[in-house]
């Protein structure tokens, strides 16, 4: 008897573990998709602030060259306008909110097609699916395709097995949040 209720007690912790691991797991996947994004920002606030520098390198050197100017202007002040003019646009176009990618919805009602996934690995599967595409997809596109072939997923969050999988493989990089494309491609396309 006490056995038995130290196993139910030992099966409830067990299961609570691994819904805390599935929680944990899934935010990950969020921060990981967030932290793309917020690199892509950088490179564009970097890209921005430098073409800003050369703006006022431009101007300044206008005005130390002589009284006419590139922009059309023809005095220091008109040349100021035109800086504070250059550097609100650029502050715009920094706080605007950036574009999200279009993430592909999850088909719960998928029905296999053929069972040509049945014995794969998610490596192998995803390369056949991404080769057939002919470019980057999304994991929940590559998830959609994966049942449609008669793959089985074990695990309680398959996108994120999709992604972890490829982001551990050597075959395949990763494009966008959540978006892979294959390696070989990119050396097709070089060539």
């Amino acid at each position: 008897m006490a056995n038995e209720t130290l196993i139910a007690r030992l099966e409830q912790s067990l299961r609570q573990s691994r819904a805390a691991r599935t929680r944990l797991s899934a935010r990950l996947a969020e921060l990981e998709s967030e932290a793309e994004i917020i690199r892509a920002e950088l490179v564009e606030m970097d890209t921005l602030a430098g073409q800003t520098e050369a703006a006022i390198f431009r101007l300044l050197s206008n005005v130390m060259s002589g009284p006419s100017t590139a922009v059309g202007t023809t005095s220091v002040g008109e040349l100021e306008i035109e800086l504070q003019r250059r550097l609100a646009q650029a502050e715009l176009s920094q706080t605007a909110v950036p574009q999200r990618h279009n993430v592909p919805p999850l088909r719960s009602n998928i029905e296999p097609i053929n069972d040509r996934f049945f014995d794969r690995t998610i490596p192998q599967a995803a390369t056949m699916i991404l080769r057939e595409a002919g470019g980057p997809l999304h994991v929940n596109e590559i998830y959609n395709r994966l049942l449609e072939g008669g793959f089985s997923f074990t695990g309680n969050n398959p996108t994120i097995s999709i992604a972890v999988s490829l982001n551990r493989n050597t075959r395949f990089r990763k494009v966008a949040p959540g978006t892979f494309d294959l390696i070989i491609r990119d050396a097709a396309k070089a060539s």
